[in-house]
């Protein structure tokens, strides 16, 4: 798994945390790392971005930015109001390539959902992936409503005939309710895959030396952990 990309059901729903706590884990186990963020948005360009993010968490990994865009949209939308060039597919698989190269994974981390356009002609994340013929990593919410966006996303991905290794809450709360609970059953059954990890809810608030030391734990041996997604069903899930 030289390159793994990473996409969500929707914003803010933790992808940038799963991203490092992935990096993480895969620094611990022995590997080098570099995350990609082919396109970020709403951030000035003396702000720290979402690449900048997960090297400050788990430290040392490459980041890299293709293009940034100041205004909080899709990426496709915000490149035509900023006036600046879009990111293509061809642009993402090709640094992903090369990153490849000089390390042992390479983590992309997508804007939004799988489908959220770049380019004027609709190139997604997912068309990136297809090119890079590279595994396709969900982060979901854990409460009421992520059920139908996960399946959606997954029968996306089947139909793209793109490999789904399995699914990662993006933050687990402190005091789940039913229906969160419920979805530790749930989410693998919708999405034909398995649960691949769950990570607490602020942990990308921990000093940087903390979240290293715990990412192994939130984050199944598919991802460099040691997380048992059945201990996590037995203790969090709906009885």
């Amino acid at each position: 798994m030289p390159v793994l990309v990473i996409t969500g059901t929707g914003t803010e729903i933790g992808k940038t945390v799963v991203t490092a706590a992935v990096a993480a884990a895969a620094l611990a186990a022995g590997r080098s790392v570099a995350v990609l963020k082919p396109a970020q948005t709403g951030v000035r360009p003396d702000e720290r971005g979402d690449a900048d993010e997960v090297a400050r968490l788990a430290d040392p990994v490459t980041a890299a930015e293709l293009a940034r865009y100041p205004d909080p949209l899709a990426p496709a939308t915000a490149a035509r109001r900023s006036g600046l060039p879009p990111v293509r597919p061809q642009d993402v698989a090709e640094a992903a390539a090369k990153l490849a190269t000089e390390h042992d994974l390479v983590l992309i981390e997508g804007a939004g959902g799988l489908l959220v356009r770049f380019d004027p002609e609709g190139g997604t994340l997912a068309d990136a992936a297809a090119l890079l013929a590279a595994p396709v990593l969900l982060v979901a919410p854990a409460g009421l409503g992520t059920l139908n966006s996960t399946e959606l996303t997954a029968r996306e991905l089947r139909r793209r005939e793109l490999e789904l290794p399995g699914v990662v809450i993006g933050s687990w709360p402190t005091v789940p309710d039913l229906a969160t609970r419920c979805n530790v059953t749930d989410l693998p059954e919708v999405a034909g895959v398995p649960l691949l990890g769950a990570i607490p809810q602020g942990t990308g608030g921990l000093p940087p030396a903390e979240f290293r030391a715990q990412a192994p734990g939130w984050l199944a041996p598919r991802l460099w952990g040691t997380w048992d997604a059945d201990a996590f069903r037995g203790r969090e899930g709906a009885r």
